[in-house]
């Protein structure tokens, strides 16, 4: 089930241009089975109608402090305090000074001072506004009282000037979201996880490399879904045809060896490794520093290949983290994998057909343990990634 599903949110729209991409964001919540309440107002219904949120939420759009009360309870009250969270975005610099100073003089601010759900405000507005010092000492101020904010884009803004003050996409304010509701009831609150993916690209020269068809799709939705369960995500990946998830820390490589290098630095004090990666077993002994040319008396080329490090089975001596490994195999796939698990001192190891599964939507695996198999029928990458990270939790070590 989605994290999402079934959640209540409260969605305060101020007074911005960048309102329209909240509209955005007011669906794809929706669409992830969210019930959102939108709170619009004033100056920012002179930008996005109430009609649009209410189309796209199915809900009524509110906007006044005097909405008649729910239930025999003050409306505004219940709003704030039956909400599992509460999005403001975008936030204004007025709107965050009002917050700043407690005040409770709209139906926005006063939900707010009602609720104890966790909070996130998304500030956009003019460069000048946002550096200004009275604004920076209010965004101090809702830190410390706990609000989760986000740092806004740069960028060309709506006045024809450039500067810090651009609200961030729909897909960054959903994934911060979706961050700050698992760090607060997730499974994996207060663990570090490290995730591998893609294919590693070997050099042969400038222009030429040796890699394989990963796409990196089943690494990038187990970060998505570690950070959904609460955690603190470190995404390491070469997959450069998709955009990482947002509110994850990403780190790009290409290579075995740079793979290996950020492996090691992110699982200082990692909790859990889950290495999705396929990482070439080979690489050239030297790449050409220019392109290598064919010329008409050329018959072929010889290349002369290394091995590439054990990642995985180079942490075999780490007992406190708990290692996860793949195992994409065309060929007698579960003794293949049987024999990873034990070789490389793995907790878990999931085996998947290789010929089905590299670089398609859907897949199918077989998680393997000292205890025994666990199938996972064919499914959505994504699907199959919620399914394996609930099975990950139930074999971690309690502590």
């Amino acid at each position: 089930m989605d994290l999402l599903s079934g959640k209540r949110l409260v969605l305060g729209v101020c007074g911005s241009i960048a309102a329209y991409k909240v509209a955005q964001l007011a669906r794809d919540l929706t669409l992830a089975g969210a019930q959102v309440d939108v709170i619009l107002t004033e100056a920012g219904a002179r930008f996005v109608g109430a009609a649009t949120f209410q189309a796209l939420t199915g809900r009524p759009v509110l906007t006044s402090l005097w909405d008649l009360p729910e239930d025999g309870v003050v409306g505004h009250i219940a709003l704030g305090a039956q909400a599992d969270a509460v999005v403001v975005a975008p936030a204004t610099a007025n709107t965050i000074a009002r917050l700043a100073a407690g005040l409770s003089d709209d139906l926005l601010t006063t939900v707010l001072l009602a609720t104890r759900a966790p909070v996130l405000v998304a500030p956009a507005m003019n460069p000048l506004m946002y550096s200004h010092p009275a604004t920076q000492a209010n965004l101090v101020t809702l830190r410390e009282r706990g609000y989760s904010l986000i740092e806004p884009g740069e960028g060309r803004m709506a006045e024809h000037v450039e500067g810090k003050g651009r609200l961030p996409e729909p897909f960054t304010l959903e994934g911060e979201l979706r961050a700050m509701l698992g760090r607060a009831t997730g499974p994996l609150r207060g663990r570090h996880v490290v995730v591998t993916a893609g294919g590693t690209r070997e050099p042969i020269d400038p222009v030429r490399y040796i890699g394989n068809r990963s796409s990196g799709q089943m690494g990038h939705a187990l970060a998505a879904q570690a950070r959904d369960m609460g955690a603190e995500v470190t995404l390491i990946s070469s997959a450069i045809a998709i955009p990482p998830p947002a509110a994850v820390v990403f780190v790009p490589v290409a290579t075995a060896l740079e793979m290996q290098a950020a492996v090691a630095a992110a699982c200082t004090h990692a909790d859990i490794l889950i290495m999705n990666a396929a990482v070439a077993d080979f690489r050239p002994a030297s790449a050409a520093e220019r392109k290598l040319k064919k010329h008409p008396e050329t018959q072929g080329m010889t290349l002369e290949l290394v091995t590439n490090p054990d990642i995985i089975g180079g942490l075999a001596a780490r007992r406190d983290l708990f290692k996860v490994g793949f195992a994409a195999e065309t060929d007698d796939l579960l003794a293949h994998a049987q024999s990873k698990l034990e070789r490389k001192g793995l907790d878990l190891i999931v085996a998947n057909d290789a010929v089905a599964s590299i670089g398609q939507p859907e897949i199918a695996l077989t998680l393997i343990d000292q205890h025994g198999q666990q199938p996972i029928a064919r499914c959505p990458k994504r699907e199959a990634a919620a399914l394996l990270m609930a099975a990950l939790v139930e074999r971690l070590p309690r502590r």
